[in-house]
């Protein structure tokens, strides 16, 4: 075997931790971004946020003017001798020496501690003297199993009926429909419980009297009658309700079916059109009330104003902060030697311009790509989403220059904040169907007009998903029925059979 050396040039793409950086603060939301930023922050000595250090010297070097406030009030009420003129007074000291304090706190050293959490005084609270936490007590319970197990625990219960509380509890759901069958539950109680199926029932019966109403239903049916129990008897067509609100009559209901509706359950069309609308305003997940959700916050990454006529972008002031290397470690690193210490800050230090640089490249390129969507779009601005004009990535990728695939990332989880509403940047992005003049419509347009010939259809008589198509075909937007369709389902609205109302 002979052995050689050869010589090749070639060229081939290698991702730095720099820019692996760049591309993952590119794809992060403004919440995401801001824990990143504060993440950082907190593990690099090196950066700072300019408009915290701005605002603490600021802070510093302004006069007290809740001293100076308090010292004028107590003038004029004829205290004298409290606090100096002649000499500002810090804010700390202010607090700590000012003779004011024992005369607003009343001697009580905890009425000024405002640094303490919530958490930290209830616990004191519950701890020191043996009271019950009254704010945790007050407190909803964050599962529909807390909140009837707390009722329980308030109701008269043998202990053999606490048994069979506890076990029917357990076997409801998030809905608050019981999943078991009476039979189930007695025989999920221990061995050494020997209860009938009456007791069983009558248990049951005491659960479904707790909050919120209409729990512990078995189907349905069960369920809206339990709740229209819990209405005043003199709810006008109460009665014509629990008629309608059988299990063969809902099934009807839900198919639209009103004349066999009107003829299993002998009502009018107006006294039937009053039973629905009560059973309407009944909760059919009644659980679902109780259960408590997190709620998803957006804060917008872009604000699109008119500014002299013209539609402008700007990022907002919490999608930009202002980060910057702390001068005094900076000075420390070129004055130091060449120990562990100073090579730790030199590699902080290049780890800070990094995240700064990878931040003020993001900002740039969403704000750019940004004013191009404001740009293509102002007929969305100006008229609304029937004018919206067909955009893909491409389209913008070609303005701004860029790939298609950073276009993706960075109009994903980012918002707008324009007179409109907020939109993510997402949705002006859609396809588009060819007109009768050889133009373009964009996807969200035909479903804004869906949207709004549906709204004004006659109650009686929905129009199909074939008759919206025949009526777009007239204005020379030509889609097919099952186009339609597709577009009315992402909307949420149901089918011209479930939209018929009875009068």
């Amino acid at each position: 075997m002979k052995q050689s050396l050869d010589l090749k040039l070639g060229q081939h793409l290698t991702i730095t931790p720099q820019l692996q950086q760049a591309i993952r603060l590119l794809q992060l939301s403004s919440l995401e971004l801001q824990q990143e930023i504060q993440e950082a922050l907190e593990n690099n000595p090196l950066l700072e946020d300019l408009d915290e250090e701005a605002a603490a010297r600021e802070a510093s070097e302004a006069p007290v003017e809740e001293a100076v406030s308090v010292e004028s009030r107590a003038d004029s009420e004829g205290s004298d001798g409290l606090a100096s003129d002649e000499q500002p007074v810090d804010r700390d000291v202010a607090i700590e020496d000012d003779p004011l304090r024992e005369e607003l706190t009343g001697g009580n050293d905890d009425w000024e501690d405002n640094s303490e959490s919530l958490s930290a005084s209830a616990t004191r609270n519950e701890g020191g003297d043996g009271l019950p936490d009254i704010d945790a007590r007050n407190s909803a319970p964050t599962t529909l199993r807390e909140h009837l197990l707390w009722q329980m625990q308030m109701a008269i219960f043998s202990p053999t009926d606490r048994r069979i509380a506890e076990a029917t509890i357990d076997a409801i759901n998030e809905d608050g429909y019981l999943t078991c069958t009476l039979e189930e539950i007695r025989q999920s109680l221990p061995g050494d419980l020997s209860v009938d199926i009456d007791e069983v029932q009558a248990v049951v019966h005491q659960i479904q009297n707790f909050d919120p109403a209409g729990v512990g239903a078995r189907d349905l049916s069960e369920c809206l009658q339990l709740q229209m129990r819990a209405l005043p008897s003199a709810t006008p067509h109460l009665d014509n309700a629990r008629r309608v609100a059988t299990s063969e009559n809902l099934a009807l209901l839900a198919n639209r079916d009103f004349k066999q509706l009107k003829r299993t359950t002998r009502l009018s069309p107006e006294e039937l059109q009053e039973a629905i609308l009560i059973i309407q305003h009944l909760n059919p997940r009644p659980g679902g009330s109780v259960t408590s959700s997190q709620a998803g916050y957006i804060t917008p990454d872009i604000t699109v104003k008119k500014i002299r006529g013209i539609w402008r972008a700007e990022l907002t002031s919490s999608a930009a902060p202002r980060l910057g290397i702390n001068q005094q470690y900076e000075k420390l690193i070129r004055r130091g030697a060449d120990t562990a210490d100073n090579r730790y800050l030199q590699d902080k230090l290049q780890e800070a311009r990094w995240f700064i640089k990878s931040l003020v490249s993001r900002n740039e390129t969403l704000l750019k790509v940004a004013r191009a969507i404001v740009d293509r779009q102002r007929a969305f601005f100006e008229h609304g989403a029937e004018a919206m004009k067909p955009l893909v990535l491409h389209d913008i990728a070609e303005i701004v220059g860029m790939h298609e695939s950073t276009i993706s990332r960075v109009t994903t989880s980012k918002y707008m904040l324009t007179p409109r509403g907020i939109f993510e940047l997402k949705y002006f992005f859609s396809s588009h169907v060819g007109t009768s003049d050889g133009g373009t419509c964009s996807a969200t347009a035909i479903r804004s007009l869906i949207k709004k010939l549906i709204e004004a259809e006659k109650p009686l008589k929905p129009i199909s998903d074939s008759t919206i198509a025949e009526i777009l075909a007239e204005q020379g937007i030509h889609v097919a029925r099952r186009t339609v369709a597709k577009y009315r389902e992402a909307l949420n609205i149901p089918p011209s059979s479930q939209r018929k109302s009875l009068v």
